[in-house]
């Protein structure tokens, strides 16, 4: 057994000591242990208007469960969709304790990606997915290296290869081979983006040092820009049901080490040509309950209240987590337009 697996099982090991939930899938467990404070050491909840649930810290004996780049909810706010950027689709439900806090993960699935011409991959070089979106009767997927965005249809994904790629309407020889089109979501039909498809890189940069990304659909289809702060890279983006862009930032660096942040952006900014910032609704660092967070989704809950669920890639290291955390956004915030707090 090698050392990582022996520290894997360890992980196991001590969860089922510490009473951690568990549910069982395919070959192994996926093992649950709750998370109760965001703030390590601090019981507050409030962070401006977020409001932390609880979350979970994952394990599993499954040699392929973990690197997970992106989720999305469907509209029962139970059942998921994960694609790992291992080449992986990862299905499954969350489950929660009496009150309603996140408990571990059930039915749980993972399952080969295949390309367009029905192969499938281990390993990053050709199925490196790292964005993920539901829209309607398909599934798109983003994918780093070889730079696109591979259409699935839905249902039937899982057994299913890339049926058509759509235009990324960014040239590829301006993203890096890692730090491609991270982020794929589609915007409220009541917006004025119509239904669009955004997708924003990670570290593909304008000749102005910001972010690119485009609207791949609708009425203002085109490219436009998104502000880059600091040594932050973009990870994944869900829109809300006021059309505003929730973004996901991500430092993760031996001179600075590990960071999350959280970012606004008014939906009414983001049109062709436009170089969009936004308010800053929460950061973490090495104080709080973050690993390297890859995935965000936003949905509203049956109790009428925004949801976002942020998930962790722990690169299949044993020096890292898998992580999946809840807030709630306030009503207030969550469906009218804020005053904008941009960064200097």
């Amino acid at each position: 057994m090698t050392v990582k697996r022996l520290c894997r099982a360890a992980s196991i090991a001590l969860c089922i000591a510490a009473g951690a939930s568990s549910s069982w899938a395919g070959d192994g467990p996926v093992i649950s242990r709750q998370i109760s404070d965001f703030r390590i050491g601090s019981s507050e909840t409030q962070f401006g208007s977020l409001e932390f649930l609880g979350g979970l810290e994952m394990v599993s004996s499954r040699v392929l469960f973990g690197s997970l780049s992106s989720i999305r909810f469907r509209p029962d706010q139970k059942h998921f969709v994960v694609v790992l950027d291992t080449g992986q689709w990862l299905t499954g439900s969350i489950e929660r304790d009496v009150k309603g806090r996140l408990s571990g993960l059930s039915d749980v699935e993972i399952t080969p990606m295949k390309n367009s011409a029905g192969r499938s991959f281990e390993g990053k070089g050709h199925m490196d997915a790292e964005g993920l979106a539901l829209d309607g009767d398909r599934i798109l997927v983003s994918f780093e290296q070889g730079h696109r965005v591979d259409v699935y249809p839905d249902p039937g994904f899982a057994g299913s290869g890339a049926i058509a790629t759509l235009p990324i309407l960014i040239p590829r020889k301006m993203l890096d081979d890692n730090r491609g089109i991270e982020t794929i979501t589609v915007a409220p039909a009541s917006s004025p983006l119509r239904g669009g498809v955004v997708v924003v890189s990670e570290r593909g940069l304008d000749s102005d040092g910001n972010r690119l990304a485009a609207i791949l659909s609708g009425p203002l289809k085109g490219r436009f820009s998104v502000k880059r702060d600091g040594s932050f890279d973009i990870t994944d983006g869900a829109f809300l049901p006021n059309g505003d862009l929730l973004l996901l930032e991500r430092r993760f660096n031996m001179a600075e080490g590990i960071g999350m942040r959280l970012r606004r952006i008014k939906g009414a900014d983001i049109r062709p040509g436009a170089v969009v910032d936004g308010e800053l609704l929460l950061e973490g660092n090495f104080n709080s309950q973050i690993d390297n967070m890859e995935g965000l989704d936003a949905f509203q809950a049956a109790d009428g209240t925004t949801r976002i669920i942020l998930v962790s890639d722990d690169n299949h290291s044993i020096l890292q987590r898998n992580l999946m955390l809840e807030f709630r956004l306030s009503e207030e915030a969550a469906w009218s337009a804020p005053n904008s707090r941009k960064r200097n």
